[in-house]
């Protein structure tokens, strides 16, 4: 039988880049996902409390903040009363370097008690690719004391109790504590993990946190979405190792806790009205690793923008399926990148600061033209040479997302409609760079742009029984792949649609065929492969929806952007207001709450990022 993807939605976490700790909502960890991670590695695989002699009933978990949670529990005493008397609060906290757990033990009773805590972790050294790929078992390291290596010498652990012992077992530490309680008194005890690997090419940082912006609003379930998203945002800061003062977000956890090129660049995007800090460090970050030479094996090109680093090669047990620790196969972080220095430049970043970068943004711009257009037919277009990288190299980058109307998968080289707006904003967004600061070339890329602007009117353009629409794509034939998708929203806002176009890509998307009232679904209902959990082709993504309301507000289509934020909010409350990277496509008139995608980060950088826009469109910001 085929392994699976562990589930995630009903797990409780606590995050700060680059550890993780996730547990069942009893805080009890063992199974699937569950696990205490440093960066791409579980060093962790199962922590259980128990009490000698009593039972443990968890009652409780409040979710206090991204790094602190808390569970309560009874613990069952002999007693007269009923009365839940015995109490145990688990706070468990992540740092950047650091998993803690603090247990306070709180007696009602009338009489003394003794309480034996013991806590027995299960090491680890499983990669993070291998779990996804639902592999479960864990592999313990050597141990023999509380401080170990799990995969080599630069990677050390150590434990450090407080008010107990610890005993190193085969794979396994064993904390014990005994707590002498006095009637109506308490103890606090506790633990602490801490964990590093130096080798890591990202790093947690200790920077002041992003502030939470303060809404115009009487909505409250807005403010609460925009305190948790924040909260979570913080949590996900991180550096690469040679820029550690460049501060930028990791994707999202647990799989995709690094450097992802598109989504730190969307997600810094969204941001720009409240915080420029995270856009500079973004575009410096990625500047560092663009692309110098020709290299099919890493899909790097020169002047092309990173997709994703990891530690160590990345590939999924059982499938053909192999990256390299930096891998560059992506089409459109590079134009993301050229609008992110123009929109950060409007915002107020420093001249010099821009300055510094436009050697890097010449770069990108020659690649538009030198690279992306791979066949020279005028359109940015990718395809996987190595049989072992990504078959989709877009937003939606799963192996069956490009789908025609009946629901068979397009054949690549493939060249989305987005990715064709991204680059027309890019290229006018390079000019008006280089005119700025002094430098040639800004003619030629507003020429560039213009004629992208009429190849696309001329080759995008279909129908259907509803009328006109922008093709997903073009497949390895030049033929326009028919599929309705979310991604004609993000040509909204790019300047490539005129009016009439405009008004005509809005309405597609607020038919009840893409707009489930939660959001945007990926692909049509009316598409043969349409399901409302399946990963790009029916789902739900938050930073969709997210960047077509955006694109909706600036070509002044208000009130359809309303519409959608609402939805989005609506189903922020379903999911306690912590935004999965998505959810399922079913309606909003048929399911309360919405109902979650297995397998979703939560929290993800650019569905958190998602509640600027949403405040945006409701005027709460």
């Amino acid at each position: 039988m085929t392994a699976t993807q562990p589930y995630l939605a009903h797990l409780t976490g606590v995050f700060r880049a680059p550890v993780q700790a996730w547990s069942q909502t009893d805080g009890a960890i063992g199974g699937g996902a569950e696990g205490i991670y440093c960066g791409d590695e579980r060093v962790v695989a199962s922590a259980r409390l128990g009490v000698a002699q009593h039972e443990l009933r968890h009652v409780s978990t409040q979710v206090r903040s991204a790094t602190e949670v808390k569970f309560v529990y009874v613990v069952t005493a002999p007693t007269e009363v009923p009365d839940p008397l015995l109490v145990i609060e688990r706070t468990r906290r992540a740092d950047v370097d650091t998993v803690t757990e603090e247990l306070r033990v709180a007696s009602a009773l009338h009489e003394d008690i003794s309480v034996s805590l013991e806590l027995v972790l299960g090491l680890d050294s499983v990669g993070m690719e291998a779990i996804k790929s639902g592999y479960t078992a864990a592999v313990a390291p050597a141990v023999d004391a509380p401080r170990w290596s799990w995969r080599d010498a630069d990677t050390t652990a150590e434990v450090t109790v407080t008010g107990g012992s610890v005993d190193a077992r085969s794979g396994t530490l064993a904390l014990g504590w005994e707590v002498r309680l006095s009637p109506g008194s308490e103890q606090v005890v506790g633990w602490t993990l801490r964990a590093s690997d130096v080798a890591a090419p990202v790093l947690g940082v200790p920077a002041p946190p992003v502030p939470t912006p303060r809404l115009d609003t009487t909505d409250q379930r807005l403010q609460r979405l925009a305190d948790r998203a924040f909260s979570d945002l913080n949590s996900l800061r991180i550096a690469d190792r040679s820029l550690p003062d460049d501060v930028f977000l990791a994707a999202g956890a647990p799989w995709f806790y690094t450097m992802f090129g598109r989504d730190s660049l969307i997600a810094a995007r969204m941001l720009l009205p409240v915080d420029r800090s995270l856009a500079e460090g973004t575009l410096r970050a990625l500047a560092a690793r663009q692309g110098t030479k020709v290299d099919e094996e890493t899909a790097e090109q020169p002047g092309k923008i990173l997709h994703e680093v990891r530690r160590t090669d990345v590939s999924h047990e059982g499938e053909r399926f192999h990256l390299p620790p930096v891998y560059y196969g992506t089409i459109d972080a590079t134009p993301l990148w050229i609008t992110l220095l123009h929109d950060t430049w409007r915002a107020g970043m420093p001249a010099g600061e821009v300055e510094a970068l436009l050697d890097n943004l010449e770069a990108a711009l020659r690649w538009l033209g030198d690279y992306g257009d791979s066949d020279g037919d005028g359109f940015l277009e990718y395809l996987d040479t190595t049989g072992h990288g990504l078959a989709n190299q877009g937003w939606k980058d799963s192996g069956d997302s490009i789908r025609w109307h009946d629901g068979t998968i397009a054949e690549g080289p493939i060249a989305l409609c987005e990715v064709q707006a991204y680059a027309y904003e890019a290229a006018l967004d390079g000019a008006a760079l280089l005119d700025a600061f002094g430098r040639s070339g800004g003619e030629s890329w507003r020429a560039w742009a213009a004629a992208m602007k009429e190849r696309f009117r001329e080759t995008f353009w279909v129908s259907d029984a509803q009328g006109r629409y922008p093709a997903l794509a073009l497949d390895a034939k030049k033929r326009p792949v028919d599929g309705v998708s979310s991604n004609i929203g993000h040509l909204l806002g790019t300047g490539l649609l005129d009016a009439d176009e405009q008004r005509v890509v809005v309405d597609r998307l607020l038919d009840p065929t893409m707009f489930s009232g939660y959001g945007i679904r990926t692909l049509s209902t009316t598409n043969g492969a349409y399901w409302p959990l399946r990963y790009h082709a029916g789902s739900v993504w938050s930073h969709d929806t997210a960047v077509v309301i955006e694109g909706m507000l600036r070509d002044g289509f208000t009130a359809e952007a309303a519409t959608v934020a609402s939805g989005l909010l609506s189903a922020a409350e379903g999911f306690d207001y912590r935004l999965p990277e998505l959810f399922g496509g079913q309606p909003a008139d048929e399911v309360w709450p919405p109902v979650p995608y297995p397998a979703s980060c939560r929290p993800q950088a650019w569905a958190a990022t998602s509640v600027v826009p949403v405040a945006r469109a409701l005027d709460a910001l």
